[in-house]
């Protein structure tokens, strides 16, 4: 293995372990409220497009490395999209409660 050969291999080691950190807190806390929804989404696009490139170019150490990186962003995405609807049907259901209250008085 050269020099180039292993500086990919580590970047694609740091790339697939890079999310697992943020997923096991979501998991630990269930506390989604500090994490940028976009960003989340459009870091999952790019792992997502990058494993596809592998995919298709044949070369496994990429699509290995961003499909082991997919899981966990996937799972951290999905939770604070779920968290940002429970949060977004909460205030509606406190603001048509509101309305109606207003309405029997």
């Amino acid at each position: 293995m050269n020099w180039s050969e292993f500086l990919g291999a580590a970047a694609g080691v740091c790339m697939a372990l890079s999310q697992f950190p943020q997923a096991w807190k979501v998991y630990r806390t269930r506390d989604t409220r500090g994490i940028s929804l976009w960003m989340f989404s459009i870091l999952t696009l790019g792992v997502a497009l990058w494993c596809l490139c592998g995919i298709v170019t044949c070369f496994w150490p990429m699509w290995l490395s961003n499909g082991i990186c997919l899981i966990p962003s996937v799972y951290v995405l999905i939770m604070t999209a779920r968290d940002r609807m429970h949060e977004r049907n909460k205030t509606l259901d406190s603001h048509t409660n509101k309305t109606i209250r207003k309405e029997q008085s």
